[in-house]
């Protein structure tokens, strides 16, 4: 548990150069201009001290912690920050008590930033409610996860919830080179001199990450010896060396965002998004069977009987990184995703299915027609309907018919006339003539020809 007032005032020599470059003030903040740019709510909130229970989400290294560290500077409230992963109840309750003292003595209120706050559980959580309806404390909670499926709905309804997003190229870009520039926190005093290109470069790897940028600068900085003249050179090669590819944190909201583009990406038939989005979520460490099975469902769902072959490739592809593994799979599984988005759509099949299913779910079943019902079993025949048919009496054994066809009653008799299956004319998934199999449109465009001649 930290006096978050006293570290924001405190910059030691020996602290990392992303903690000695935090924003002090509001005008040296980088980036979230929806959030603190002239005249918005936020930034009015923090000049007039009159910030109330919030949640700051975002990614990590967009400026959560340091715009808190703002408000502790400009605040005339006590301030106190703990981390949920190392804070439980007893600790709650001992900010609570001395929030509740600061509020009756002196009539100061208490900020309580929590660090990592989706991490606490339920108990934790509502250890806080009474307090901070109370007014005891202004809770500000700080999260990558998304709050709204990783933290207590009791809390959630009590903050005002501001979404942090990654910092431009550009924001990344401006916090660079203000450490170069800075000599009494940066790196100026180091004579550190970077090529533009390996500022671009570590900039882009941090994709949004300004935190990440510094670390990799001071790296850079540290380990790349002096000229003759005592002055360091950071080089395309030396930024390349500095900073690691760029990770994609994949949470859990995250994870189902990507999933359901990738879902639409192919319903849309856009197959580089589809690619694109596949590849960020193998890259992010999803489970390639998942990604898979969503192909197959799509190859039935948004193509079906438009083009039958979309279900075969994807089904390979699944066979195919059972049977092989990745990365070989990839190829296969790609080859699936673009055969998917190339191929004419239909969603007959699942709208199909799904009123069947609706039916099947409001009951009022009636029996099976008589001459539907199985007679494999001994004695069957000597079962049947009310009116004296036996079971299985007047089927009609389709293959003894022309075409191999023959028009009868299949239907329960329940859903008499009801239609499931409606063609979409996409594709091959046309109207056909029973028993041939032929598209219906072709019938009658040859029975009218043969009228004619």
């Amino acid at each position: 548990m930290d006096d978050l007032f006293s570290m924001a005032m405190e910059r030691r020599e020996d602290t990392p150069l992303a903690d000695r470059m935090r924003a002090r003030t509001l005008d040296e903040f980088i980036g979230q201009k929806h959030l603190v740019g002239e005249g918005r709510l936020l930034r009015r909130a923090i000049q007039a001290d009159r910030l109330t229970s919030c949640i700051f989400y975002g990614p990590p290294g967009c400026g959560k912690t340091t715009l808190a560290s703002v408000i502790a500077g400009c605040t005339r409230a006590a301030f106190v920050r703990m981390n949920a992963v190392t804070s439980g109840v007893a600790d709650v309750r001992k900010v609570l008590e001395q929030a509740e003292n600061q509020r009756r003595l002196y009539g100061q209120p208490t900020y309580l930033l929590l660090d990592e706050c989706h991490r606490w559980n339920k108990a934790q959580s509502d250890s806080i409610l009474p307090a901070i309806e109370k007014g005891s404390i202004r809770f500000i909670g700080s999260t990558t996860e998304n709050p709204m499926i990783s933290m207590t709905p009791a809390i959630v309804s009590r903050c005002r919830l501001f979404q942090f997003y990654p910092l431009t190229l550009e924001d990344v870009l401006g916090g660079l080179r203000a450490a170069l520039a800075d000599g009494e926190r940066g790196l100026a005093r180091m004579g550190v001199r970077a090529d533009d290109d390996a500022l671009l470069h570590i900039a882009r790897v941090a994709n949004g990450d300004l935190r990440s940028a510094f670390n990799a600068l001071e790296l850079a900085a540290l380990t790349t010896p002096p000229d003759r003249k005592g002055n360091i050179r950071i080089t395309l090669a030396v930024a390349e060396e500095s900073i690691q590819k760029p990770v994609l944190q994949c949470d859990e909201s995250l994870y189902y965002d990507m999933l359901s583009a990738f879902c639409k990406s192919l319903r849309g038939s856009d197959p580089d998004a589809a690619l694109a989005w596949f590849a960020r979520m193998y890259y992010a460490g999803v489970d390639p069977r998942i990604i898979v099975r969503r192909v197959i469902a799509h190859a039935s769902e948004d193509v079906g009987l438009a083009c039958p072959m979309a279900l075969l490739q994807a089904v390979a592809a699944y066979q195919a990184l059972e049977s092989i593994g990745m990365p070989e799979a990839k190829l296969a599984i790609t080859q699936a995703i673009v055969f998917v988005c190339e191929s004419p759509k239909s969603n007959s099949v699942v709208m199909a299915i799904d009123q069947a299913m609706a039916d099947a779910q409001k009951g009022g079943f009636g029996a099976v027609p008589v001459h539907l019902r199985d007679t494999s079993y001994r004695g069957a025949q000597r079962l049947g309907g009310a009116d004296g048919e036996r079971n299985g009496e007047n089927y009609r054994y389709a293959h003894d018919f022309p075409n191999h066809w023959v028009e009868q009653q299949y239907m329960p008799e329940d859903l008499t006339g009801r239609t499931y299956y409606t063609p979409s004319g996409q594709g091959e998934d046309v109207a056909r003539e029973r028993g041939t199999g032929r598209p219906l449109r072709a019938v009658k465009q040859k029975e009218s020809a043969d009228k004619n001649a």
